[in-house]
């Protein structure tokens, strides 16, 4: 498999993983009493402004004023939440086909080591950003909640990538 053919096979495997880890999200949020339908909650319907949108949508914010030094509307918070969402899974996952393309023969099993270094990321990069905690500031139901997900996505991942590469 070229690089290329790994890169384009990894961004296809990160739109499921995406996906995965979001049926997780919905599947929590639903039991904990949600009533949105599932297409509302993924597309952060009615998402209008700032001060409680999630991480995602304030870092996507921050960098856009910061590259076109323009205040981003608040409408457009739902909008930024789902591109740096979506946007950020499938750049780990286009980084992961090329990386596990190179290999002989890709596994699924591959996904529970991606998805643990894709959590553990967020918890350098958001508290340096300040959007999260330290991670040591949260309790630990919060962080098996968050590492299972993202468990979740990177099993996805390794698993689509690994059915993609047999293609």
């Amino acid at each position: 498999m070229t690089p290329l053919e790994a890169a384009v096979r990894g961004l296809v495997a990160g739109a499921v993983g995406a996906l995965a880890m979001d049926l997780v999200w919905y599947r929590r949020y639903k039991r904990g009493g949600g009533e949105s339908k599932f297409l509302d909650w993924e597309f952060s319907a009615g998402m209008t402004e700032w001060q409680s949108a999630p991480a995602p949508a304030q870092l996507g914010k921050r960098l856009y004023e910061g590259v076109f030094q323009r205040t981003l509307p608040p409408e457009r918070a739902g909008f930024t939440n789902n591109v740096m969402h979506w946007g950020y899974g499938m750049a780990w996952s286009t980084a992961y086909g090329i990386v596990v393309g190179s290999l002989r023969r890709p596994s699924a099993i591959y996904g529970l080591p991606f998805g643990a270094v894709v959590w553990a990321t967020s918890y350098v990069v958001l508290p340096l950003a300040k959007l999260y905690k330290p991670i040591w500031e949260y309790d630990a139901p919060t962080l098996l909640k968050d590492l299972t997900a993202h468990l979740t996505y990177g099993t996805g991942t390794s698993a689509a990538f690994a059915l993609l590469a047999r293609q």
